[in-house]
């Protein structure tokens, strides 16, 4: 992989730039358009990505009954069989996968090669490849964060493998795999903030986080007197500074300096200080566990188990397994010291 130059540049008071990574750079000038429209993305090779070939709806689905939450990381048992949701796929001949084109190491575009690269990327190619037996008969849609859910609801894409924490609230409006990646919030600031962590140093701070995500249910719960939600937050006129629609837009206000912290996923987290060297993770580290999933179209079972059966072959051969091979490529610098991926849980009903 072509690494992204960095630039430091020292912040003027209010306003000016903390520091631009050349990954970063590339990223603003799309992310704020991004956050606001579902957009296609190319295919492998430059093959620009049109409407879904056999009309909309990516997943079929079938009812399911209202089940009581109280482990929502265990899933389907992991299966090869065809159902409709599969077939869909198979006649279309490629499957439409919503991922994240900016966040640096998990789903981004090499600003050298103009190719989609990341550990998530190598997941979807992974699912192509077993569904389709090519790993590039793919069409990526680039997804905001605040509209994962409504793209399966709405039948833009088949998978999200775009850093989506599996939790019970989401499960009421989607259908997850079990867990691909362990990570937790933490908070992200300018190395020479006085903030330290997700404590009491954020009193006063204006903190950034994504639409619907879960480190703004974080900060709901416990903010430790930081500043977290934009005047007329929701409606349309809501500024979009201290809550966003894509999460890489906190990166942006961080380095405008409109925030003083982003709350995300240490996971993204590093990523972004690799961007930008002159940000970092704050705090010994993650205040939660959080577990990232492939979510589908509720009730699209058949799916679902598809790719657990995908992710128990991804995860299989120790050191050597495929999820390895793309931990250590994409995110062993940021992570260090992971030497498995979360091991599965199934449902036994």
């Amino acid at each position: 992989m072509a690494r992204a130059r960095t630039w430091a540049r020292r912040r003027t008071p209010r306003g000016g730039l903390r520091g631009w990574g050349g990954v970063t750079a590339m990223a603003v000038a799309c992310v704020i358009t991004a956050a606001l429209t579902l957009l296609p993305l190319s295919q492998h090779g430059g093959r620009t990505a049109g409407a879904d070939p056999v009309g909309s709806g990516a997943t079929a689905t079938v009812p399911v009954r209202a089940a009581v939450c109280t482990d929502p990381e265990a899933s389907l048992p992991p299966s090869s069989a065809d159902g409709p949701g599969i077939a869909k796929i198979k006649a279309r001949g490629k499957l439409v996968a919503g991922v994240d084109q900016n966040s640096y190491r998990w789903g981004y575009r090499n600003p050298y090669s103009g190719e989609l690269e990341g550990f998530d990327i190598d997941l979807v190619r992974a699912l192509a490849k077993d569904i389709l037996g090519d790993p590039d008969a793919v069409i990526f849609r680039a997804i905001p964060t605040n509209q994962r859910i409504a793209a399966l609801e709405r039948d833009r894409v088949d998978v999200i493998v775009r850093t989506m924490t599996i939790n019970c609230k989401r499960l009421e409006q989607v259908s997850f795999s079990t867990a691909y990646f362990r990570t937790g919030q933490q908070i992200l600031a300018p190395k020479d903030s006085p903030i330290t962590g997700y404590d009491n140093s954020l009193k006063g701070k204006r903190v950034c986080s994504g639409e619907g995500t879960t480190a703004f249910e974080a900060l709901e719960k416990e903010s430790y007197g930081a500043i977290f939600r934009d005047e007329f937050d929701g409606t349309e006129r809501d500024p979009d500074r201290l809550t966003v629609p894509n999460q890489l837009d906190c990166l942006v206000r961080l380095q405008l300096g409109e925030v003083d912290a982003v709350l995300t996923d240490n996971a993204l987290g590093a990523g972004q200080a690799a961007q930008d060297p002159a940000v970092a993770l704050k705090g010994s580290g993650p205040f939660t566990t959080e577990f990232y999933g492939v979510a589908a179209k509720k009730g699209a079972d058949d799916l679902v188990a598809r790719v657990n059966k995908v992710l128990v072959d991804y995860r299989a051969g120790g050191k050597d397994s495929a999820w390895m091979v793309s931990y250590r490529k994409w995110l062993a610098a940021g992570l260090p010291g992971i030497t498995a991926p979360p091991a599965p849980k199934y449902r036994s009903n």
